[in-house]
């Protein structure tokens, strides 16, 4: 295939350097093409063309497309397009496959109906908290296990291993795991605080600490890849910075806090976004922890509140306006970042 890309750009390159060939009726070929009036313009277009591409892209962008446009077409149809389609469907009032959507009347009732409804506010407010404050203490708590390996402790990899390995278990099977920990009767949660006088607490029942429990176990499953992010950022400063601030007599508390961490700034925002974009991804894990599609109202985010009214009450449209929402917010995540990205030449 890649010859044959060659040979076409060869074909209509200008500068091929292949000498006419005479042609049985007498006129002349180059490459293959008749030499008249008619073919010397259909040349001139396609020679400016090819000239063209090969300025802006480069004969290997051409050579290269049997590789990356399936998958740009693949993808251009089924994520992108899906998108647009679910926009399209968010302005109609489909209820599902009992009929076909009506594209006749497009407006924005499922949007205005979104912010009338206080379960969709209570899911959006839940998302915000759940999103801040998972980030935030997962990158605290990833901090400090990356200083602390980094101060040179003994079993180094055996701890950064421990630490990362719950980042490798889906969200199914860390919700079984907390759902056993958060168990009222026998569950390790419940024995640890009765130790300390401290009766049982229905962790998952109460809608005042449910979406807490939920942010302290993605916390623990996440922290090791903050950890790893963070260890990564540390050992890219140079010795010399951690020599001067001793030299200038800082204490090690005021050393990190005025010298390093600011330093992280990098590391700091792209563990951000990635922790983020997880937190938006939670559905399955507190479909699992939880269970069904109609969660405690403490812990019901966008996305299980979008299934729910897709899948359970068949409200398609207004599902899909609630994934438009939620692609929204994720854009507003992942877009700056990308403009950082940029700015500072790294895309």
């Amino acid at each position: 295939m890649l010859d044959f890309y060659r040979r076409l750009h060869r074909a209509i390159s200008p500068s091929s350097g292949d000498e006419d060939e005479p042609r049985t009726d007498g006129g002349v070929v180059s490459d293959g093409a008749a030499t008249g009036p008619e073919s010397e313009s259909d040349t001139g277009v396609t020679e400016r063309l090819s000239a063209a591409i090969d300025r802006r892209f480069g004969t290997d962008f051409v050579e290269s497309s049997i590789f990356w446009l399936p998958p740009f077409l693949l993808m251009g149809l089924f994520v992108y397009g899906a998108v647009i389609w679910n926009l399209l469907i968010s302005f109609t009032d489909y209820e599902g496959f009992a009929n076909a959507p009506d594209y006749s009347n497009l407006d924005f009732e499922m949007y205005t109906r979104a912010l009338a409804d206080s379960g969709f506010i209570d899911a959006a407010v839940n998302t915000l908290i759940l999103l801040v404050a998972f980030t935030a203490g997962t990158l605290a708590v990833g901090l400090v296990l990356a200083i602390l390996i980094d101060r040179g402790i003994r079993f180094e990899n055996t701890f950064r291993t421990i630490y990362l390995l719950p980042m490798s278990l889906s969200f199914v099977v860390t919700a079984q795991f907390w759902l056993w920990i958060y168990n009222y009767n026998n569950g390790i949660a419940n024995s640890v605080i009765g130790v300390v006088g401290l009766g049982p607490i229905s962790w998952l029942g109460n809608q005042g600490i449910v979406l807490y429990a939920v942010i302290f176990a993605l916390m623990w499953q996440f922290s090791g890849y903050a950890m790893v992010v963070y260890l990564a950022g540390l050992r890219a400063i140079p010795d010399e910075h951690y020599e001067a601030a001793k030299v200038d007599g800082a204490s090690t508390l005021k050393m990190y806090w005025r010298v390093i961490i600011p330093q992280l700034k990098g590391a700091t925002i792209s563990a951000a976004v990635v922790l983020m974009v997880f937190g938006m991804k939670a559905f399955d894990f507190l479909y699992s922890l939880v269970g069904g599609y109609r969660p405690p109202n403490g812990a019901d985010i966008l996305a299980t509140k979008m299934v729910r009214e897709a899948y359970s009450n068949s409200q398609w449209a207004y599902g899909a306006a609630i994934a438009i929402v939620l692609f929204g917010m994720a854009l507003a995540v992942i877009g700056p970042y990308l403009v950082y990205e940029y700015r500072r030449n790294n895309l």
